[in-house]
């Protein structure tokens, strides 16, 4: 289209600041087809491209769609090589400035092969490159590249399924049916915009690590991005003969071009000797195990084999007997001009050693059965003395069962156990590993105990004998079977056997001392008279409470007293002492016996004096209310109004006590 992609670049120009390392790749149109595929791709004398054909865009003025590319002095990663474009390949040429949309208007259609192959209907613009080839070896390769405008860094959500197409055809002559080349590694997917692309823009990436870049404008090609290098590949049948096509073509419409790199002399015809024996694949060679690798090809006039690069001597057979890990490359010959290559990557399982094999573990629980959990990741690492970390074991009950164990494993045999060990990754190697599980018991009961410690006094905690060790959570550390202590806390310690299991016992010391009565409250001259007894918050113990220092209660509270003098008694219930105090419960008498006999003639309230309360004064009233008698506390009334007697019957009283209570009640009067 003509479009300046980025205005920058022109300062670039006018200044002259390109680097050679950022200098532009080149284009030549005028390479023969017969050059292009025998001297650049395919640059070997051990095979000839027959049928040679390229077709592209029919440009008015003759300029190509495919040709030579000059790579060398920049940061292609190609030095040369051919490439084959949607548009025209002068356009394809760096930096990266402007939006290429060749062969709008030139009527170049697409590719039936290319549509059938990736599952299109509409591709136009289709450059091809195809040939016929006759394979040495029973393997080609080639390594390649594919650029496109469409790798947008700024592209809007609808671009992100835009995407030419390509595709690298190969079939036997004899056939009809095409396979493509040309996908991600180790898979089936054809290589597309969608399929291979980096992180950074609005579209999603596909398979990054094939992805190179996208380009800014200092770039030595004209496209807006670039896969990395890719090869494509294929197992032949040496002898037959082949016809491959190489395509790529827009879809949908000329916009935005694309093109295909094709590193020159890369079209090479290798030899498969084999797949490689490695531990990741899970096929290496066994300690002690040989492997001969055939090479033969007809037509061969000598090999040649090297190890890890270094030739083997008198190693010139077609075949050769591996016995140590390395990289290994045949070499044949074909006459004195044509050489083709086979490679094996060998790798040998480690021979392991057993560092140990019997585990053993306590029961954990408080059920002493002889079963507990082994960590089987833990095992493992101790299992052998030079495990590779590439190497993976499960665990098995039986040298037959093939399901694995769980990592956390509890034994189902009670004390003993044998499980085995089996290296999964690889095969035919090991044989399964006894590993034998112990389980040891601890079991005397260990009881947690409560201890009160009254104040200024130590305390001394044993553990208990017949331990082979014991250690305190003091500070420091106590490892004897007692300890002294002076201050509350928890204290634990953990007692070992002579099986080497262990339990830990806790002692809870809870500071204790004699009670702090802080007051008494008395409710009296009630139907329920009571007394609480109140204990200063500052008293560290836990108390219970008495009235005769026998029978104790944990309530502070005690009911239904009658009138009189008491002791209550406060004990400490960690045995730290106890405390004594008096208190009095007043009541009023509820009848008196006026008749002059010495015993209850008078009616009064005693110990009123020993509450301070002697100055309260009472006054007595007949059942109707009438006011028969006034006096203080200290005094009395002997049944009489106006010096006579008063018949027998119930009488009312209120005492107004000198503390600001009122209390109010009725007494009989008996004759």
């Amino acid at each position: 289209m003509g479009k300046i992609k980025y205005i920058y670049i022109l300062l670039f120009f006018w200044c002259g600041l390109f680097s050679s390392f950022a200098q532009n790749i080149s284009v030549d149109e005028t390479f023969n087809t017969e050059d292009l595929v025998n001297n650049i791709l395919i640059n070997s004398s051990c095979a000839t491209a027959l049928n040679i054909n390229f077709s592209g865009g029919n440009f008015a003025n003759g300029e190509k769609s495919f040709g030579f590319f000059d790579a060398t002095g920049t940061s292609f990663p190609f030095q040369n090589g051919i490439i084959l474009s949607t548009g025209k390949i002068i356009n394809a040429e760096g930096p990266n400035s402007f939006i290429t949309s060749d062969g709008g208007d030139i009527n170049w259609g697409g590719d039936n092969d290319l549509n059938q192959a990736l599952g299109l209907t509409n591709t136009t613009n289709a450059t091809i490159l195809e040939f016929d080839f006759i394979p040495l070896g029973n393997k080609i390769s080639f390594d390649y590249i594919f650029a496109s405008e469409q790798y947008f860094i700024n592209a809007s959500q609808n671009q992100c399924d835009f995407t030419d197409g390509f595709a690298f055809l190969l079939r036997k002559n004899d056939e009809t049916t095409y396979r493509n080349l040309a996908v991600v590694p180790n898979t089936n997917i054809p290589v597309k915009i969608n399929t291979i692309r980096g992180s950074g823009s609005v579209c999603s990436p596909a398979n990054e690590a094939y992805f190179d870049a996208f380009n800014g404008p200092i770039h030595p090609t004209n496209f807006n991005g670039q896969t990395k290098i890719l090869t494509a590949q294929s197992d032949v049948i040496p002898g037959e003969s082949y016809h491959i096509k190489l395509v790529i073509a827009d879809v949908r419409n000329h916009q935005y071009d694309s093109a295909v790199f094709l590193g020159g002399g890369s079209f090479n015809f290798g030899i498969d000797i084999g797949d490689d024996r490695l531990v990741a694949t899970r096929n290496p060679l066994c300690v002690g195990e040989s492997l001969i690798v055939d090479a033969t090809q007809i037509g061969a006039t000598s090999y040649q084999w090297y190890q890890n690069e270094n030739l083997i001597p008198d190693a010139t057979n077609s075949t050769f007997n591996i016995t140590q890990a390395g990289d290994y490359l045949v070499e044949i010959s074909y006459g004195t001009t044509c050489q083709t290559t086979g490679t094996i990557k060998i790798e040998y399982a480690e021979p392991l050693i057993i560092n140990q094999n019997l585990f053993t573990n306590c029961d954990a629980d408080t059920n002493q059965d002889g079963k507990t959990v082994f960590d089987l990741d833990s095992i493992k690492n101790d299992l052998f003395t030079n495990l590779p970390s590439d190497y993976i074991i499960s665990f098995f009950d039986s040298n037959t069962s093939t399901t694995p164990l769980p990592v956390n494993y509890t034994n189902t045999t009670a004390f003993t156990q044998t499980i085995f060990a089996r290296i999964t990754n690889i095969q035919d190697c090991y044989f399964d590993y006894a590993v034998n599980l112990r389980v040891n018991t601890f079991d005397d009961i260990l009881v947690d105990e409560t201890l009160g410690l009254c104040e200024n006094e130590s305390l001394i905690l044993n553990a208990g004998s017949g331990f082979s060790s014991y250690l305190w959570n003091t500070n420091p550390p106590q490892f004897t079977q007692q300890i002294t202590v002076n201050s509350g806390g928890i204290y634990q310690v953990t007692v070992t056997n002579e099986v080497n299991c262990s339990k830990t016992k806790s002692f809870t010391i809870e500071p204790s001392g004699v009670a702090i009565i802080e007051d008494i409250v008395i409710n009296d001259f009630l139907d329920n008279n009571t007394a609480t007894i109140q204990i200063a918050a500052s008293s560290l113990g836990n108390y219970e409470f008495s009235l005769d220092g026998n029978n104790y209660q944990n309530s502070n509270i005690f009911s239904n007293l009658v009138a009189g003098e008491y002791t209550v008694y406060v004990q400490d219930k960690k045995g730290c002492g106890i405390i004594t105090r008096n208190f009095l419960i007043l009541d009023y008498p509820k009848f008196f016996t006026p008749n002059n006999d010495g015993y209850n003639d008078i009616w009064f309230i005693k110990n009123l004096e020993r509450r301070n309360l002697e100055e309260s004064i009472i006054t007595i009233f007949d059942r109707y209310g009438k006011l028969l008698k006034q006096f203080k506390g200290s005094e009395g009334w002997n049944g009489t109004f106006n010096n006579e007697l008063l018949p027998a019957s119930d009488y009312w009283f209120s005492m107004e006590l000198s503390n600001g209570k009122t209390v109010k009640g009725h007494f009989s009067l008996i004759r």
